[in-house]
């Protein structure tokens, strides 16, 4: 199988691969690149342990093809805080003890930042919504909720 050349910027930096024509984001960000943080879960689009930001959307990593991100912009959760600095929603996650297992936790991060980027102020509800493609087993989703609203309200306060 021919290997396509792909570049696109990843959490900021112009990175370039070869890559299948059939290979996933997920594959190349997991297995390629060693971003672990982006996680295998289904395959299928169901969990949401792989979410990613797309051009600033949030997409499952193991439905992209990878020679789809040519001349785009990906976000993993490497991209968004470092361990000195926690990206407020990374912060509000532990704040909120809405962390469990960790399994689930980036892909919900990715999930909750784009949500925030698109709507600065989401309710209960709309948050619900949005995280829905995102399976966590440990919670009842509760503490994670308001850990999403406590990132919104940082991030809004911090921007005035």
């Amino acid at each position: 199988m021919k290997l396509e050349q792909i570049e696109f910027n990843l959490n900021g930096r112009v990175t370039k691969a070869l890559v299948k024509p059939n290979s996933t984001l997920l594959d190349l960000l997991h297995n390629e690149l060693k971003l672990t943080g982006t996680k295998r879960g289904c395959d299928r689009g169901d969990c949401g342990a792989c979410t990613v930001q797309l051009n600033g959307r949030a997409v499952n990593a193991c439905l992209v093809l990878a020679p789809q991100v040519h001349g785009k912009n990906v976000t993993t959760i490497e991209g968004i805080g470092t361990p000195e600095k926690l990206h407020p929603v990374q912060q509000a996650f532990v704040d909120m003890d809405a962390v469990q297992c960790g399994y689930c936790i980036p892909g919900l991060l990715m999930c909750a930042k784009a949500l925030i980027e698109e709507n600065p102020n989401p309710t209960a509800e709309q948050i619900r919504t949005y995280i829905s493609g995102n399976l966590c087993r440990c919670t009842g989703y509760l503490h994670q909720i308001e850990a999403i609203k406590a990132a919104a309200a940082k991030i809004r306060n911090d921007s005035k």
